[in-house]
């Protein structure tokens, strides 16, 4: 299996996948508020999904070592195709629920399992690269999904659910048709059946990078949920205006990613984990001091920049330690990314309102944290070694 066919093939599949989850992010609550929801009961909406791929990825992870990739991605992109279409026909609040609940149980399954493939097909060498390019792949499709789903909604509120659901359809019909097994190739797939265990997923050092990547998620969910409010407060933005900022956030985040591959054969990942951290917390610092549109671009594009390169070089750094199967792995980082989006927004939604940059000084706070103590637990173990 040739990594220059299969990388692309990922790419566009991560791609389409975002693009139809991120289609529904601009009518969701327009959508909900129709069906009568309260502001309460559409935070309840939003989190229920993040709670179902919290509870379900490790799962779907574990079953991709034992039966393969290519079944466990099927059900996720149908799965999440399902839902939208459930999410269309929903004439009660509580068929939205059921939807949200069914997507985010199923489509748990994606990501993870995607991650795992990479590492299936991939060397340690090229693992980064991997890594970078599924996170590339994950961020510009969570840019363009909720611009054309803007764009949809003209229509009526049903157009963009019917319309993501299509988009989900059909990456599922690419993945049927093009995308080959990948475990056979996996010198990991023995070490997954035999040591399929919890305690090889998180025993000694590498528990510190699934600690990490929580509270990394945090911060950047504390931010996403509070930024529009205080970039309108710091600089007059408006909500347009904003869609912009952070879609050039994205593209700079995925430019980033992008180069994943020269970045790790240079650096390693121990040491771009590093530097990531430490360009994130210079992101939250410089937050505090926007003026205006140009100023807000910059400086949340170089927080992106810092928190873009973090997740695909744990997810290296974690295939490659790790006793465990590559699926099991990759699925318990999903989850404690799933864990960070559910109480993310909640403490930054708390601190916003104690003082409105507190959200930003509580993320740098939290990058000093992670950074101290990733650098803890590489002085007592080995989890860097073999990397320049």
């Amino acid at each position: 299996m040739k990594l220059k066919k299969v990388l692309p093939i990922l790419f566009i599949v991560m791609f389409l996948v975002m693009v139809g989850f991120g289609i529904i992010i601009p009518v969701l609550p327009f959508y909900a508020e129709e069906l009568g929801a309260s502001p309460a009961e559409l935070g309840l909406l939003m989190a229920v999904y993040s709670l179902m791929q919290f509870i379900f990825a490790p799962m779907w992870g574990r079953i991709s070592d034992r039966i393969g990739r290519k079944p466990v991605i099927l059900i996720g992109i149908f799965g999440l195709s399902v839902s939208f279409f459930m999410m269309a026909l929903s004439s009660q609040l509580w068929m939205l629920f059921a939807a949200r609940i069914i997507g985010g149980a199923l489509s748990a399954a994606n990501m993870p399992t995607v991650m795992a493939y990479v590492a299936d097909i991939t060397t340690e060498n090229d693992r980064g690269k991997g890594m970078g390019i599924i996170g590339a792949a994950t961020g510009l499709g969570f840019i363009f999904g909720p611009a054309i789903g803007g764009m949809f909604t003209n229509i009526n509120l049903d157009a963009p659910f019917y319309i993501a659901g299509t988009v989900a359809f059909l990456t599922m019909l690419l993945v049927l048709f093009v995308l080959k097994e990948s475990i056979h190739v996996s010198a990991n797939k023995a070490a997954a059946q035999k040591k399929g265990s919890w305690k090889n997923v998180f025993q000694g050092p590498l528990a510190t990078l699934y600690i990490l990547q929580f509270f990394i998620t945090v911060s950047l969910a504390a931010l996403e949920a509070t930024f529009a409010y205080f970039a309108a407060a710091r600089a007059g933005l408006d909500a347009v205006t904003l869609g912009y900022i952070f879609m050039i956030m994205g593209l700079a985040s995925a430019a980033v990613q992008g180069s994943m591959g020269v970045l790790t054969k240079k650096f390693g990942e121990v040491r771009i984990i590093q530097v990531g951290i430490i360009v994130s917390a210079l992101g939250f610092a410089l937050i505090l001091f926007i003026q205006d549109f140009i100023t807000a671009a910059i400086f949340l594009s170089i927080f992106g920049a810092g928190n873009g390169v973090i997740r695909p070089s744990v997810s290296s750094l974690l295939t490659k330690k790790s006793k465990a199967g590559y699926g099991m792995v990759t699925g318990s980082l999903s989850s404690f990314d799933s864990l960070g989006r559910i109480i993310g927004p909640v403490v930054g939604g708390f601190l916003y309102s104690v003082f409105i940059g507190l959200p930003y000084i509580f993320g740098i706070l939290l990058s000093v944290f992670v950074f101290v103590l990733f650098q803890v637990s590489l002085n007592r173990t080995r989890l860097g070694e073999g990397h320049p």
